[in-house]
């Protein structure tokens, strides 16, 4: 493809990034196991922080996104990272808990609504010349669903969404990065990448020669030696990093 001279790219993370993917987790965990959470509170951030991670470990064992696709496996791998992930937190969940969970988790996550001042920031960049595109890990019309959900066709074009599952490599691998630049035209010096996961985002994008602005609403600590180009906590300071 013929690349647009200096075309500033951007491109952002899907889950917990355009929108909250913490109340998904906060409903089913109070849906199945509210009786059994500690009076004091439970520790939501961190549970959801290690739901993240174990996800992607068992995901990568089960063959990466491109394999997760509705199976016996895959859900036994989303029953098995709610047991890991509850267990490191003193809830032992039996397989039935497990199932009921995921269940209910799922069932409210194409209930979406974008982290306040995504859709008025993507609204400017397009207004402003940049080209927009999504980058999510995930299986295909898992994602493509979350995706519809937010109803971004009008900023976002369809070719310039891209979900891991697809393409045959899943965030952190550098050839994703470099898959969409190849489809896009752009140049790895002109893209932005905007994420929440250190793991998959910002040392993806940075090893791919990116520049990352790391989408650090949680507070959460570096995993790596890695350094994102900048460091937002909101969509107020992503607007005055790349607008105002």
């Amino acid at each position: 493809m013929k690349q647009e001279q200096n075309q500033q790219a951007i491109f952002f993370d899907v889950d917990d990034t355009l929108y909250d993917h913490l109340l998904p987790f906060r409903k089913a965990v109070e849906q199945v196991a509210g009786p059994l959470l500690p009076l004091e509170g439970f520790p939501y951030p961190a549970a959801y922080h290690r739901l993240r991670y174990h996800s992607d470990m068992l995901s990568l064992q089960l063959g990466g996104a491109g394999a997760m696709e509705a199976g016996a496996a895959t859900e036994r791998m989303r029953m098995r990272r709610f047991q890991l992930t509850m267990a490191e937190f003193g809830l032992a969940l039996s397989d039935e808990q497990a199932e009921a969970m995921q269940a209910a988790y799922i069932g409210c996550q194409y209930d979406i609504e974008l982290f306040s001042g995504a859709r008025e920031l993507l609204t400017r960049l397009a207004e402003a010349g940049w080209l927009i595109g999504l980058i999510t890990n995930g299986a295909p019309s898992h994602q493509q669903l979350k995706i519809d959900a937010m109803k971004l066709d009008g900023i976002v074009a369809v070719e310039r969404q891209f979900i891991s599952g697809s393409h045959g490599w899943d965030k952190p691998d550098p050839r994703l990065f470099h898959y969409v630049n190849e489809q896009t035209g752009t140049r790895p010096a002109d893209c932005i990448y905007v994420g929440d996961s250190w793991r998959n985002d910002v040392v993806g994008a940075l090893e791919a020669g990116w520049r990352v602005i790391w989408f650090n609403h949680r507070r959460a600590e570096p995993e790596s030696e890695h350094t994102p180009t900048h460091e937002a906590a909101s969509y107020d300071e992503l607007a005055r990093l790349l607008i105002e």
